[in-house]
């Protein structure tokens, strides 16, 4: 079994369902008393989320470099990055390191692809949704097309990520109004909907979608954990 190196911290609330999902799949797949080799560098995510609101992503990405090579020193045979938007910094961190990294829009897309769908909806951080590291490699590797909230939903995404849900906060009120914009992508043309924040899907299930909900941090920690055993 290899070893994996999650990067972890961003926030940890996701983080332990990274955890969970990941040893809970090493027990299915393998029975008895099997449980995941993993290591997990957790950061501080205050210094994170300052840096990522004053577009410091040069400093967030020595952060992340820091941490990728502290857990392929310390063993890992493999790095998880256990977010979304701290993938924008993907391609100097795998640059970085000797051992490969499991991008989570590469294990989002296989699924996506499983499905023939190649016209989704994205919710994520502004940073995720607005820029064109994570749309952009969906599309030009997988031809798969986003979209994504218009301005006003794009914020108020935003703003229940950081100020409730990174915060263990879960509201009733906000999952209706995240409900809501995904029906108006969906009336848009959507045929699917990534959760592409990991902590969304502590708000967001299937049952609130009518069309399939690709919830990235179940499919990025059962990836991480399929690869540790192949």
């Amino acid at each position: 079994m290899k070893v994996i190196g999650l990067i972890g911290g961003m926030s940890w609330q996701s983080s332990l369902e990274y955890y969970r999902i990941i040893n809970e799949t090493i027990r299915q797949r393998l029975g008895n008393h099997h449980s995941a080799k993993c290591l997990m560098y957790s950061v501080d995510f205050a210094e994170i989320e300052i840096l990522q609101h004053q577009n410091r992503w040069d400093k967030a990405t020595d952060f992340m470099i820091d941490a990728a090579k502290k857990l392929e020193k310390g063993g890992a045979d493999f790095v998880v990055i256990c977010t979304n938007t701290m993938h924008k910094m993907a391609g100097e961190v795998e640059k970085s390191i000797h051992i490969p990294l499991l991008h989570i829009a590469d294990t989002t897309a296989v699924v996506i692809n499983d499905k023939d769908i190649k016209r989704v909806g994205l919710l994520g951080t502004k940073f995720t949704m607005e820029q064109d590291f994570y749309k952009g490699r969906l599309l030009d590797k997988y031809s798969i097309n986003v979209m994504v909230p218009d301005e006003e939903d794009r914020q108020a995404v935003h703003d229940i990520i950081y100020n409730e849900l990174c915060l263990g906060k879960i509201n009733n009120s906000s999952r209706q109004k995240y409900i809501q914009i995904i029906n108006k992508l969906v009336s848009g043309g959507a045929k699917g909907i990534i959760l592409g924040c990991t902590e969304i899907p502590l708000l967001i299930k299937q049952k609130d979608c009518p069309v399939p909900v690709f919830d990235t941090t179940t499919i990025h920690a059962r990836a991480a954990a399929y690869f540790a055993i192949e």
